[in-house]
């Protein structure tokens, strides 16, 4: 409590009154910088010294809690890191064909890469989607969400894609995301978010999902382009940064909303460049995120 000046102590007031007046005043300001201490939540020396009055109003405006943020709380995402770093050493594995509904396709692929140039090496895809779907795990976790990656480069390659889709169906995954990067021709710029085409066809029914991961893949859209100021490709999706396909087993043997997210290009040098960027990865995760959330809240 600050001394009131506006009604001090008279200067001929007699020493015993001076002495108490003097007492009175010190004792209230003790009470008030414990009182002050206490709010805080700290021990100073004042504390023990707390006045009845002053602890009065201390437990009176105790300080208010705010609980974190979990939107997602309940839910359960499928983050899948497009593509194995140990692929490269599997070729016979990963070229081994497995049933996507449409037809038979490889069992997975090495991935694309940056170029390397000015002695700097090659930055793998697969190395970028891990380290994006790290990022993703932990934004996602952050909200609440139960995250299930389908492999954390813990085997020696793949999953399969029919694997993949596998885990996200298992998990009864209220979304599913496919972290990517594309290697198209230089000039092609831009991040693009693919979705499933309807199928029905052998072990493919894409019907009661279309809806929904489109609606996800909208979400992630905006989301992605908000969060890292880039544009939907420029050689695909009409810039709606949509490509619809019935090619991908990932998709086509889901069972739950899933989509595939293309970063941006990795064979164009503008684009490799925000790609090499941990900070610009970051900024990757967090729109998707965003997305994410925007779909499941919904």
């Amino acid at each position: 409590m600050p001394y009131d000046h506006r009604n001090p102590v008279p200067r001929s007031a007699p020493p015993a009154r001076a002495a108490l007046a003097v007492l009175v005043c010190s004792a209230a300001l003790a009470g008030c910088g414990a009182a002050s201490e206490a709010a805080e939540g700290t021990q100073g020396p004042g504390a023990a010294a707390t006045t009845p009055a002053a602890a009065s109003r201390t437990q009176a405006a105790p300080a208010a809690t705010t609980a974190p943020a979990r939107p997602l709380a309940g839910r359960t995402v499928v983050v899948d890191p497009g593509h194995n770093p140990g692929n490269f050493r599997h070729s016979r594995e990963i070229n081994e064909k497995v049933d996507i509904g449409t037809a038979r396709k490889e069992c997975d692929t090495t991935g694309t890469s940056t170029n390397a140039s000015d002695g700097r090496a090659a930055y793998t895809e697969a190395a970028f989607t891990l380290d994006v779907s790290h990022r993703l795990r932990k934004l996602l976790e952050a909200r609440g969400a139960k995250v299930v990656l389908t492999h954390d480069a813990d085997r020696p390659f793949g999953p399969c894609i029919d694997e993949r889709a596998r885990i996200g169906n298992a998990a009864k995954a209220d979304a599913v995301v496919s972290v990517h990067a594309d290697g198209s021709a230089a000039g092609h710029r831009g991040f693009h978010v693919i979705v499933p085409a309807k199928v029905r066809e052998g072990a493919a029914d894409t019907g009661p999902i279309v809806a929904p991961s489109r609606a996800l893949g909208e979400g992630i859209v905006t989301g992605f382009r908000r969060a890292t100021g880039t544009s939907p490709a420029n050689y695909l999706g009409g810039g709606t940064g949509l490509d619809v396909r019935s090619d991908l087993g990932g998709l086509n043997l889901s069972t739950v909303p899933k989509v595939f997210v293309e970063c941006g290009n990795m064979r164009d040098p503008k684009d490799a460049a925000l790609l090499t960027s941990g900070v610009w990865r970051q900024k990757a995760a967090q729109g998707i995120a965003d997305g994410i959330v925007t779909y499941l809240q919904g």
